[in-house]
């Protein structure tokens, strides 16, 4: 089948470039004194809501700017504009019409490519929201009863993705490694990623390839299975905030407000992230089960700093630009704006250079497994268990371990709400009834994927895949 991935991406831009929005331009006021701030963010995009979703239901943001005014400032108003993908926020800001905003990686790419034109749209990347060390953000799903196994059984096939984002790029850097064509060894259909799952489910397509929380929802809700996980990459994926500079030029002390309350935002999913779960959920649409998944603790990496390796990665992927359409060279190091940051960092009284020269998750599973009587500190094999009626969740030390606590918890009649375990190969956190089930020896191990059961198996002949049922009635208590 033919793909014009380049067309395809300049008229789905294009369209997006033509949204405008009703309300004041970012240099006039609300009225009198009043400074106004836009924010562009998404709120099923659960990787951004500490630039986002969560920050906006706490009011953090708007905590910090009342400050400013009661120490003698101006008043200002916040405006959120809550988009599916990053490519309407985008349009907004080279409209001037959004002042800060939130997306993934590759959609920063296009950002920085569309706003350099003139200086009052001129973007730079600020802070990070969250970020996979492997790139787990993004996932290629298939259909419950589908028999592809591998991403090479999507070849001539039909597959959803909102083009230019970091799903998107995650399917052309996949079927490239498998030695698929991604403009011709496809036909990707340019979908918002609820009108793909409708596509996924109807059978219009052969496969979904999108960012979080997308495949966890549509895998929680029966509707699709894994078949890419991201993390096969091996290369980070992340979140980012973007503002205009023109914007942090004229109101700097907004900015610093906003990367302030972005600290609080990342301080609260870490000390209370089953709270933040229910309010993340609660703000848009999805179920708390599934905002846990990503933000609870072993999941994503909620950290502001802007890391070298993700900025090494980010440079790689410039080339994707080139991929989809014809954009301006974008100067990654031009782009990034440390010094903004690193005051908030400052004024929090919080040393900058530690935190980003720390790459271990800051929200790892931990606590005492009440069933193996061993510490959940490995974060390559702890995992949670979260029960019906309970506000926290019981730690495990390990999958066999998990599954014992299950069992357990099945014999005292317990309701078990979900269960989360890391991927024995790629230590992607996923739903443990929803992980493919090794058995070797007496050990249970988790994946993801066909595919990546298929790699153990291979190379361990001996172990044998079993069903998530078989495996918690088998195993020894």
């Amino acid at each position: 089948m033919k793909f014009r991935p380049a067309r395809l991406a300049a008229l789905a831009l294009a369209a997006a470039l033509s949204l405008t929005v009703t309300g004041c331009s970012l240099e006039e006021t609300a009225s009198g004194d009043t400074v106004k701030l836009v924010v562009g963010y998404q709120s099923k995009t659960i990787n951004t809501v500490t630039a986002g979703t969560l920050l906006k239901a706490k009011g953090f943001l708007e905590q910090r700017l009342n400050d400013l005014t009661a120490k003698g400032g101006p008043k200002y108003q916040v405006e959120w504009q809550d988009y599916d993908t990053g490519a309407p926020i985008t349009a907004q800001m080279v409209a001037e019409k959004i002042d800060i905003g939130s997306m993934g990686d590759y959609p920063l790419l296009i950002n920085g490519s569309r706003t350099q034109a003139n200086e009052r749209s001129r973007t730079e990347l600020v802070s990070i929201t969250g970020y996979n060390p492997k790139g787990a953000l993004n996932m290629v799903v298939v259909a419950p009863d589908s028999p592809a196994r591998t991403i090479n059984d999507l070849a001539g096939q039909k597959v959803s993705a909102s083009v230019g984002s970091a799903g998107h790029g995650t399917l052309v850097q996949a079927l490239t490694r498998a030695g698929i064509d991604p403009k011709t060894g496809v036909e990707v259909l340019n979908q918002q990623p609820q009108v793909g799952a409708s596509a996924l489910e109807s059978g219009q397509v052969a496969g979904l390839s999108q960012f979080v929380a997308w495949p966890g929802l549509l895998v929680f809700q029966n509707k699709a299975k894994l078949l890419y996980d991201g993390a096969e990459l091996n290369v980070p994926t992340f979140h980012g905030v973007v503002a205009r500079r023109d914007y942090a030029k004229n109101h700097p002390e907004v900015l610093d407000a906003f990367l302030r309350a972005q600290l609080d935002a990342t301080d609260f999913i870490h000390t209370e992230p089953l709270e933040a779960a229910r309010l993340v959920a609660e703000n848009s649409g999805l179920a708390q089960e599934v905002v846990y998944l990503y933000n609870g603790p072993g999941g994503t990496s909620f950290d502001t700093t802007l890391k070298p390796s993700l900025l090494a990665a980010f440079k790689d992927d410039v080339q994707y630009l080139k991929s989809i359409g014809d954009f301006a060279e974008l100067d990654i190091d031009a782009f990034v704006e440390r010094a903004p940051l690193q005051k908030a960092f400052a004024d929090a009284g919080r040393d900058y250079a530690a935190e980003v020269a720390n790459s271990a998750n800051p929200a790892p599973v931990k606590g005492n497994d009440p069933v193996s009587g061993k510490p959940a500190e490995n974060p390559a094999l702890a995992g949670e268990i979260w029960f019906a009626g309970q506000n926290v969740t019981q730690p495990v030390s390990d999958p066999t371990a998990l599954l014992r606590a299950i069992k357990q918890a099945r014999a005292q009649a317990k309701t078990i709400r979900a269960a989360y375990i890391p991927d024995a190969e790629l230590g992607t956190r996923w739903f443990a009834d929803k992980a493919l089930w090794v058995r070797d020896g007496e050990r249970y191990l988790p994946f993801t994927t066909v595919a990546a059961a298929q790699r153990y198996l291979t190379a361990h002949p001996s172990a044998a895949t079993v069903a998530y049922d078989q495996a918690v009635n088998e195993v020894r208590s």
